[in-house]
């Protein structure tokens, strides 16, 4: 299988801070969202929203429930001029309670719902385990396409393991099937020493391209090696016209530790 027929969202994730630098990098023109989790420590909802909104962003993938109501997310985006386009739910939640997830973004206007971390105890030991959870994420999509809602894939580095040449993600991705979208983390990607000048090789071949003891831990040690858009170490001249090329929808900003908050 290819990820391009199951490329939602094209991440710039987790190596990008500035937010106006990747509106300058991306020569595209697919839509810019930010994850709010880069935006965590940066105080009240309403500050961080409105850190989004000075940075000249108008879309965001929230964490869960953001601490809030629907009822008043819903008004605190509206009232920033900012659009939920996806939402990063744990699994557990989703297989606790489907409904209550689905309800929840229903009411701030979002219809993704990305599974965004496994916890240790849910990582399959081996590729059978990989296409059983596969087949769970093909089972949660159809509950949520029954609701209009898409599900999606936010992975680590943990899923480019490799079983028989494949990796964890390239097995789980093909169990699920194509109506669960790859919400690809390009330098969780590149952590799990895929080759980082070929991230999105996905557009053109029918696997992620491996480099076995390539592991780079990036070079900010502060902020856990991860940096900002063109600061770090991974081609974004090239990647970002091959996402496009693989069928990405959306760049999402993320940043797992920033010291800063976003600026314009």
């Amino acid at each position: 299988m290819t990820f391009a027929r199951t490329a939602l969202i094209g991440g710039l994730a987790t190596l990008v801070a500035p937010m106006a630098m990747a509106q300058d990098a991306a020569t595209s023109d697919l839509p810019i969202a930010v994850q709010m989790y880069t935006l965590r420590d940066h105080g009240t909802l309403d500050e961080q929203l409105a850190a989004v909104q000075a940075a000249g962003v108008t879309a965001v993938e929230t964490v869960g429930m953001q601490d809030s109501t629907a009822e008043d997310l819903s008004a605190k985006l509206q009232e920033y001029g900012i659009e939920a386009i996806s939402t990063h739910a744990q699994l557990a939640d989703l297989r606790t309670d489907a409904q209550a997830v689905i309800d929840f973004n229903k009411a701030i206007g979002n219809d993704v719902i990305t599974v965004p971390y496994l916890a240790e105890e849910d990582r399959p030991a081996d590729a059978a385990g990989w296409t059983a959870l596969g087949e769970e994420l093909a089972a949660l999509s159809e509950t949520l396409q029954a609701a209009d809602m898409t599900l999606a894939y936010h992975n680590h580095d943990f899923e480019m393991v490799e079983f028989d040449g494949r990796t964890a993600l390239e097995i789980m991705m093909e169990a699920a099937g194509e109506d669960v979208m790859a919400e690809l983390d390009l330098a969780w990607v590149a952590r799990g020493g895929l080759d980082r000048s070929n991230i999105w090789a996905v557009s053109t071949t029918a696997s992620l391209r491996s480099t076995p003891g390539q592991r780079p831990e990036g070079e900010a040690e502060d902020e856990r090696g991860f940096k900002a858009l063109g600061e770090g170490t991974l081609d974004w001249a090239a990647i970002l016209p091959a996402a496009e090329e693989a069928g990405a929808q959306w760049y999402i900003i993320e940043h797992d530790q920033p010291l800063t908050p976003p600026r314009s």
